[in-house]
């Protein structure tokens, strides 16, 4: 029971090689970028970690189930430094178009998956004990996965100069919502005491309306220029 158990919540993490194997990731050989990608993700958590710990020591407990509003906003603040780490990722990984935009956010997604949640999953969903946390952690890893491919395309659209100008406020709010996601959208589902299950298709549902705008931004600019 528990091994089907395990193999279910590995079922639910297919999309992340669904992704690499048929967008064309796979026939241009960038699988070592993607390593590349979750080095410079390993990187950038490093470097947060060390600023967190330095100066947003905080003596409240992180499993209290407590919202900090205040806390959430002094960690959101040191999540710009993921914005600095996908731009980082953008100007080293070689290729144009879509390639390089799922090269950026599937080799950081999958990095996250691995680090944060592979380590749970290896040891908790092969446990004696049944729990549908691991099968909440999975979903909420596809969701990851969307927000993180939205937020190389935010990035590329914010640095493009032949982006129309009426435009660049707009993908300016769509990064200041993404990056400050944990206060305002975290906020709303401790207030409304919204369950586990409901927080994860609220998720689904932010994630996917953030992806669409930035999807339909940058299709226009790809037609424009020729891409």
């Amino acid at each position: 029971m528990t091994l089907y158990h395990f193999g279910n919540c590995v079922a639910l993490l297919l999309p992340y090689y669904f992704t690499y194997k048929y967008s064309g990731l796979s026939e241009y050989g960038a699988f070592w970028k993607c390593v590349q990608a979750g080095c410079i993700y390993i990187f950038t958590q490093l470097c947060k970690m060390l600023v967190l710990a330095t100066f947003f020591y905080s003596d409240s407990a992180p499993n209290s189930g407590e919202f900090n509003f205040f806390a959430e906003i002094l960690r959101c603040s040191v999540d710009v430094a993921d914005l600095l780490g996908f731009a980082l990722i953008l100007s080293r990984i070689p290729g144009k178009g879509h390639s390089k935009l799922i090269t950026a956010g599937l080799g950081w997604a999958t990095a996250e998956v691995i680090l944060s949640r592979g380590i749970m999953l290896w040891v908790g969903a092969r446990g004696t004990e049944f729990s549908w946390i691991y099968i909440q952690k999975c979903l909420e890893s596809n969701v990851l996965l969307v927000q993180h491919l939205t937020t190389a395309t935010l990035i590329w659209l914010f640095t493009r100069h032949d982006l129309n100008k009426a435009l660049k406020p707009l993908v300016s709010i769509l990064l200041a919502v993404t990056i400050f996601k944990g206060v305002w959208l975290e906020g709303l589902l401790h207030i409304l005491s919204i369950g586990p299950w409901s927080a994860i298709a609220v998720k689904a549902l932010v994630a996917a309306i953030i992806g669409f705008c930035s999807l339909h931004i940058y299709a226009g600019l790809a037609q424009q220029i020729g891409i």
